[in-house]
Formats: structure tokens, sequence, C-alpha cells
């Protein structure tokens, strides 16, 4: 081949593999367009829902990079059994870690600062055992890493707030739906409630703005609603068995304002009936509307 024909050859072989590129390009950019905004997955074990609720939404190691550190933030805030629906299914927690250490990650943290005494907390809820089978590191929360931190949100300037969530590469929040005497619900908004120091209940007389003073703070790469049993009356802590409802399911997102949304609808309550959320919505942390937003139901 001489010259002439060589840069031609080489010229066309490279304007194919430009194009090929710029085609698989747009094949990629069409594949992360299409997935959806919330997952709801529900009918199987917690394993089965939560790993299908995340390849729905393209898999964890779209959220989770090899050699991250990740917090994973469940409620374990009351002396329950797993039973009683008042903290994080530990199978959901358990799954969760799981998957995380598939996807690479270093190491996955898991605490909360409880209600109830921790050390009955922690094995009660069957969290910590779980947690633990799969690889995680469970610890009590130490007073002498919370920090106060500058929030500068409507009501709440500065609070004192856990170290350890904010040195994470990656956090998952991972809160159980369930009735609150005060708030109505519970769900992943009121579970940043776990790494605030100091006096919390100082912030009840104006609970909803704190909330989402929290969550302008605090932001999760992803957030993964327990639905499998919930608890529909008498919460926070409940106790009695006939207010638990087994739903076996999950809420996965990335807008945390989503998927409470849509948590509300499994109580038969509308978004706007919970303040903290048309408020969070007011200030750009998320959407309510869930009809403006592309959510795949699953049955497993």
């Amino acid at each position: 081949m001489d010259r002439r024909k060589f840069l031609k050859t080489a010229m066309l072989s490279g304007a194919g593999l430009s194009i090929l590129g710029d085609f698989n390009a747009l094949i990629k950019t069409a594949m992360a367009a299409s997935d959806p905004d919330l997952v709801v997955v529900s009918g199987g074990p917690p394993d089965k829902i939560v790993k299908a609720a995340l390849d729905a939404l393209g898999g964890i190691k779209k959220f989770i990079s090899r050699g991250d550190v990740v917090v994973v933030k469940p409620n374990m805030g009351w002396d329950r059994m797993p039973e009683q629906a008042a903290n994080t299914n530990p199978d959901v927690v358990a799954a969760t870690v799981k998957l995380c250490f598939e996807a690479g990650a270093k190491k996955v943290k898991i605490f909360d600062r409880s209600v109830n005494d921790p050390r009955r907390c922690y094995v009660q809820s069957g969290i910590a055992s779980s947690a633990r089978a799969v690889g995680a590191e469970v610890s009590y929360v130490d007073d002498r890493k919370f920090k106060d931190m500058s929030i500068n949100g409507i009501v709440l300037k500065s609070w004192p707030l856990y170290t350890e969530l904010f040195e994470a590469d990656k956090i998952i929040n991972l809160p159980i739906a369930k009735s609150h005497g005060l708030a109505k619900l519970t769900l992943s908004m009121k579970n940043w409630m776990g790494v605030m120091g100091g006096s919390r209940s100082q912030i009840h007389q104006k609970l909803d703005d704190c909330l989402v003073d929290l969550s302008m703070k605090i932001r999760p790469t992803l957030t993964i609603l327990d639905a499998v049993r919930i608890l529909t009356a008498n919460g926070p802590q409940g106790g009695s068995l006939s207010d638990v409802k087994r739903l076996d399911t999950v809420i996965v997102g990335k807008d945390h304002v989503a998927v409470d949304s849509f948590g509300t609808t499994l109580f038969g309550i509308k978004p706007s009936d919970l303040a903290c959320l048309k408020r969070a919505e007011s200030r750009g942390l998320g959407t309510t509307d869930l009809r403006r937003l592309k959510v795949e139901k699953i049955h497993v």
C-alpha cells in the first residue's frame, strides 16, 4: 500500500471509530435517561427486593465505587424487635451492606444515636448482628465525634452533627416507614435526627423546618425506604403487633423528597399532608409530584 492509500484508509477507519464512539455514547446517554426516578419493589424477601430495586436504577456500581467508605444509616432508635416495625428491617440493612461490598466498598459503617439504651436497641433490632455478619462496622455513637457544624437553615443555624457521616465517601439513608405522633410519619428526612447531638427535643416546636434544614446539609447518595413492615399507629416506638402491616416492599431513589412522597401513599395520605415535604420542595430539595416522575413498580 502506498502512502496516499494508507492515509486514506486510516482516515476512513478513524471516521468509522469516531462514529461508533459517538453512537455508543448516545446509547449510554439514552440508557441513563431511561432510568426510573423511583423504583418500588415488592413481593419477595428483603435481599431480592433490595437488589431488584437497585438493578432497576442501573445497579449498585452506579452509586458505590471501589474503595469507597460508605455510611449506611438505618433507624435503630428503639428497644424493639423487628416484628414490631419500630426500626429498619435488619435483613434490608444486611442486603444493602452486602451489595456495597460487592461494588467494591472498602468499608461500610453503621451507627445511630438511639433514643432508648443503644446496647439494647442495637441487639433487639437485629441490625447489629445482621450487619456484622456481612462485614459492616457497627459502632455505638461516640459523643466526642459530634462537632458543631454550620447549617445556615431557616431555623437551624448550626448544630452538633456526627462527623463520621461527613467523612464518608457515600451515604445511604435507610429508614423505616412508620407513623409518628408529632410529625404524622417518619420517613427518610426524619432519620437524620439520628446523627444530631445535643438536646434534639429542642427542635420539636419547629420540627418541619428543622428537618428540611438538616436535609439541606446532608445529601445522601441514595435513599432506600424500608416498608417490609410499616408501623401504622402509635409510632415512632410502637409495641403492639396489631399496629404493624406487612408489605414486603422497598422504595428506592436518589430524590429523597420523592421517596418520602411515595412513602406517604402507603399510609393512605398525600405528600401535601406532610408539611416538611412541601417545604422541602419549595426549597429545591426534590419533588412531591409523583405524576411528574417515572416510577417503576416491580413484583418479584
